[in-house]
Order: C-alpha cells, then structure tokens, then sequence
C-alpha cells in the first residue's frame, strides 16, 4: 500500500496499525495488505478534503469517504468491509492516544448480502476426486500430491494458507486426525477420513521422497522443487479439476471448504462441531451453511413433491 499521496502524519499512523496488526494482534501478511489498502484508501480521501493529521479525521469525513466508494459502485459486502476497517483503525487510534476521540463511533455500513456459497454435489465431488485419482495412478509425484491435496481439502475444510502450512508432524495416521494452524494462531485438531488418509500416505510413500531435498523441512506437501507447496500452486490445482467438472458455478478451493461443510450438515453434523472444525470463530459464520442445507433441501422438495 502507497502512502506517498498522504501527509507524513498519517503515513506513520498507518505503518505502525500495520505493525500493531501483524505484531499483537497476530493477523497474516495477507490480512495486513487488506486492512492498509482499506486504510490507505480512507486517509488519501481526508488528505484530499486537507486532513494532515488523525486528529482531523471527523465522523463526516467518513461518511463522504463510504460515499465515494458507493457511487464508485462498491458492494455492500466490501462498503461493510471498509468501514469495519475504519472502527477498527480509529479504535487503535484512541488507545494509542493518537486522538482523543473516537469519530467512528456512529459510523453505519449498509448491511451485508447473506450470499450462498458455491457448493459441489457429492456426485460432482465423486468425479472430482476420480479425476484426481485417474491422475494419480500414473504414479508422477506431482499427481500423487494433487489428489492427496484434494483429498484433505474436502475431507477437513481446511483453507488453503493452512493445507500450504502443514508439516508431516501435524499428521496422526493413527487417530486420523490434522494439527492445524488456523487464523490468528489458532491451534485445533481436524479429523479426516479413510480415502484421504489412503491419498496422504501414498503420497508420503512415492511422492514425497522424489520431490524433497535438503531445503524441504518437515513441509507436508512439496512443489516441483521440492519446497513448501504455496497457495498459488493449490488453487491452480483446483481450478484445473473444478474446470473440467463443466457443469458447476464453484471456483477455487474454497469451493471444497464450503462443500465440507455443507455436506457435514447435510449428514447430521452439530453446528458447533462444524465450527470446531472451520475454525470459526463466530458460530454465526458456521450458520452460513445451514441456509445452503436449507436451500438444497428446499430445492430438492420442490423437484419431488407432487404439490410443492
């Protein structure tokens, strides 16, 4: 994020709510960039109405800023986003003692869209998996890691930066479960099941060892030479199987999160037991997945009922 069209004031109060967001509050690089882009984008709008410092941030100059990106064509989701961030920076603010007063106290956001997530059907899920199987059984390391990946990605709805993150010791082949390092550091024990165990410890028998070298470290998955496999290699697996599905609306990996966990409460799963397994932090997020269930249920009475 440039801070080169802002007063130097509120150039250094940014870098140091990035360096409090990464230090303290233990967010991710990525988050980081999120929450500096939003932030930038609200001081270069005061600098323009000749704010020079924090002190000269108002309740109106908020207000005008959310404005602008809604006449700009903002969602509401990321109009919701950006004024979270605002709170969020002038809260810190506050406690910084950087201003005295906190002018984003009254600050609203029009209320987000509950959008439903991109689900796959078991049936297209059974194909995606064969398609990596079908891959796999040539037996080149890197097909074997594609389907171990897909694996466990469905298998534990486990998002993409902490698939890249895990290293052979998180696994326990024994009680099937995964140590995973979620968001803000937060540690919690994923199971999975038999055809991703398979898929694991093929992977671990004759893929691993053709790819790992002196620099791999304990990582689980590898890329082509041999380092930690990164996020951008898992999507591009992903995006490969999703696109030759053909018939599905769902793109990227995280399309296999959402269907873990549609799927789970499709079968009967508690939704606290879902959440466990997300690691989300707010039970509410997880009950995002049971309008999904609700609406595939709803879907499928209409289809079968004779008066529905």
């Amino acid at each position: 994020m440039s801070t080169q069209k802002i007063p130097a004031a509120l150039a250094t109060a940014t870098e140091r709510f990035g360096r409090y967001l990464e230090a303290e509050r233990g967010r991710s690089a990525h988050t980081v960039r999120a929450y500096l882009s939003d932030v930038g984008s609200l001081l270069a709008h005061a600098a323009s109405e000749g704010v020079e410092d924090l002190a000269g941030l108002e309740l109106g100059t908020l207000r005008r800023w959310l404005g602008s990106q809604s006449e700009a064509g903002m969602s509401r989701a990321t109009l919701s986003r950006r004024s979270a961030t605002a709170r969020a920076f002038t809260a810190w603010a506050v406690r910084e003692e950087l201003i005295d007063a906190d002018p984003a106290l009254r600050l609203k956001a029009p209320k987000r869209e509950k959008t439903l997530p991109g689900v796959l059907h078991q049936g297209q899920i059974r194909r995606l998996v064969e398609d990596a199987e079908s891959a796999a059984a040539g037996g080149g390391p890197l097909p074997l890691r594609d389907r171990a990946m897909v694996e466990v990605l469905y298998a534990t709805g486990i998002r993409v930066g902490e698939l890249a993150g895990l290293d052979v010791d998180d696994l326990d082949p024994d009680r099937r479960t995964l140590r995973v390092l979620g968001k803000g550091n937060k540690e919690r024990t994923v199971p999975y099941g038999l055809p991703a165990a398979l898929a694991v410890d093929d992977w671990l028998r004759r893929g691993r060892p053709a790819l790992a070298t002196d620099g791999s470290g304990p990582a689980l998955f590898l890329g082509a030479r041999g380092k930690r496999v990164d996020q951008r290699q898992v999507r591009s697996v992903v995006y490969g199987l999703l696109a030759a599905l053909g018939d599905t609306s769902a793109t990227g990996p995280h399309a296999l999160r959402h269907s873990a966990a549609t799927h789970l409460l499709d079968g009967g799963a508690d939704l606290r037991a879902v959440q466990e397994i997300l690691g989300h932090s707010s039970l509410a997020t997880t009950q995002l997945y049971t309008h999904v269930s609700v609406d595939r249920l709803r879907q499928s009475y209409q289809q079968a009922h004779p008066r529905a």
